[in-house]
């Protein structure tokens, strides 16, 4: 970084523009604390990025990972703890990230239960 002149301007190297840039998400950094810590405003992080997508500097965001799900038969206690919870003899519990669970049906709809996970994911 170079200050000239007596406005202070300063001048970034484009590697120094590709740090902050980069900065932003790793390890759960916002933007705002980049900007703040290489005191930058968050409109020329912005921009910048803008400018690196533009020039395809920027790497492609990761795409989304599919695991593959094998469901069995459904597997009955003979005196199951909490017979008030048991809606129906099928239901599914599904373990999503951060501790969340999803207990359904399983005569639910694939679009339906696809909308579920992502609004619960996005929670």
């Amino acid at each position: 970084m170079e200050i000239l002149g007596r406005e202070r301007r300063r001048r970034w190297t484009r590697a120094e523009k590709l740090e902050i840039v980069a900065a932003v998400g790793v390890n759960g950094e916002t933007l705002s604390r980049v900007a703040q810590r290489y005191d930058v405003t968050r409109s020329q992080i912005y921009q910048w990025r803008h400018e690196f997508k533009k020039r395809g500097m920027l790497p492609a965001p990761p795409a989304p990972t599919f695991l593959q799900v094998d469901i069995g038969p459904p597997i009955f206690k003979a005196e199951p703890a909490f017979e008030d919870r048991i809606a129906s003899p099928s239901i599914v519990e599904l373990c999503l990230r951060q501790g969340r669970r999803l207990r359904f049906d399983s005569s639910i709809e694939g679009s339906t239960l696809m909308h579920l996970i992502r609004a619960v994911e996005g929670a």
